[in-house]
């Protein structure tokens, strides 16, 4: 991994550290993965300039995703942190490295209202609010009329070359609903998905169809996440099956989506060197409300995961400083 620079914030820490040198040496160098997806790089971005000016860390971003920086982090113990780590696609290798000691998780629940699933439009929940189940969306293929086919009801699943393309197209048979009257819509691409989200909400049209959060078009279009009525059906039917190719997933079982987790983890190194900095990330909690409209933000400005902070501790006062003391949040607000 290529160490990247820290522009702004990293001119206003040295300032920071030079003026508190102790403290600056009771945290020390500290590196933060900064993931390739928006919601993680406002959240790396975030801890640097809490780490940086209120606790006299001197950080770096590296840049990572889920699967290489975990093993960058088991394998050579850096970076220090990953802010939001996905932990369904390493869990296994997670958690025998937490046996160890050599990684932790300081925070197992660092954004709320997160996960996958499938959603509807808030005007289409408005409208029809008995609907509010997945299992009674499925009886009225006739609410989502297919623009090529309007006898049946158009279900937007994930694009080719998605590991969700997997998952919906195993629900799909699961709960039967090509006899039920519904087609799968492949997008095509990832704008090909939020296109036609956005045109079904602009227009005032159904829109039923696979999606995640946090993530800016949630944000932007307030869509409804539907709950299933039908239970987890168990790690060996989702893992072993729906997970899996059409093919090697020959009977799968109805079953509610998987619960996605999300930890901020971090190294063996961080906890002995980190000092009360640790109590930061143990505190550090984004509602799920305000990191959409964060990401809203950061689409709308094409603003950086660095800029994206500043806005963030600027205008959310109200959320950050409940992670921390009053002379760490007032040593922020001075470096701001």
């Amino acid at each position: 991994m290529n160490v990247k620079p820290f522009g702004a914030i990293a001119m206003i820490a040295a300032a920071s550290a030079f003026a508190n040198p102790a403290q600056a040496d009771d945290c020390g160098a500290v590196s933060i993965a900064e993931m390739n997806w928006a919601s993680a790089e406002l959240m790396a971005n975030v801890d640097a300039l809490i780490l940086e000016l209120g606790y006299g860390c001197d950080v770096t971003l590296v840049p990572g995703a889920t699967e290489t920086t975990f093993a960058s982090m088991e394998t050579r113990g850096q970076p220090d942190v990953a802010p939001e780590l996905w932990i369904n696609a390493v869990r296994t290798a997670l958690d025998a490295a937490k046996e160890t000691g050599a990684l932790l998780a300081l925070n197992d629940g660092p954004i709320t209202d997160l996960g996958e699933g499938w959603w509807i439009t808030p005007e289409f929940a408005a409208a029809h609010p008995e609907l509010d189940t997945v299992e009674k969306v499925l009886e009225r293929p006739d609410l989502f009329p297919h623009p090529e086919d309007a006898s049946r009801g158009a279900f937007i699943g994930c694009p080719a070359g998605w590991g969700c393309q997997l998952n919906n197209a195993n629900l799909f048979r699961a709960f039967e609903m090509e006899e039920k009257g519904w087609l799968l819509v492949d997008p095509g691409s990832a704008a090909g998905l939020d296109g036609s989200m956005a045109r079904a909400v602009e227009r005032g049209e159904p829109w039923f169809g696979y999606y995640w959060s946090p993530t800016a078009m949630i944000g932007r279009y307030e869509m409804v996440l539907l709950p299933f009525e039908t239970e987890w059906a168990g790690d060996e039917n989702w893992n072993e099956c729906i997970a899996l190719s059409e093919q090697e997933c020959l009977d799968p079982q109805p079953t509610a989506w998987t619960t996605s987790e999300v930890e901020t983890v971090v190294t063996e190194r961080f906890m002995e060197a980190a000092g009360p900095a640790v109590s930061y990330f143990e505190a550090r909690v984004f509602p799920g409300e305000a990191m959409n409209a964060m990401l809203v933000y950061m689409n709308d400005n094409q603003a950086t995961g660095e800029e994206a902070a500043f806005e963030f501790l600027e205008s959310h006062e109200e959320i950050w400083t409940q992670w921390v003391s009053e002379d760490v949040a007032a040593r922020v607000r001075a470096g701001l």
